[in-house]
């Protein structure tokens, strides 16, 4: 019982150490410079639909007080 505890214990330590210098390995970006643009495309945007996306940015600030949090543009007065 103890000697597989033991190997238990050893070999949980070795795949511990295994997955922590497998972290120090060099990362190269997954995206190169040449692709970046395919990812700027409207397309892959996180939202549908921009304008309301947009009019709930900004109901949202509006009701924080907290104008341009989000990119949002505008001043204090409400008038964009």
């Amino acid at each position: 019982m103890k000697q597989r505890l033991l190997k238990t214990t050893v070999s949980g330590l070795m795949f511990a150490g295994i997955l922590i210098s497998s972290g120090c390995a060099s990362i190269e970006p997954w995206v190169k410079p040449y692709e970046r643009d395919n990812l700027a495309d409207p397309i892959m945007s996180a939202n549908r639909n921009p304008v309301s996306f947009s009019y709930t940015m900004h109901a949202f600030q509006a009701r924080e007080g907290a104008r341009g949090a989000e990119g949002g543009a505008g001043g204090g007065c409400g008038c964009n």
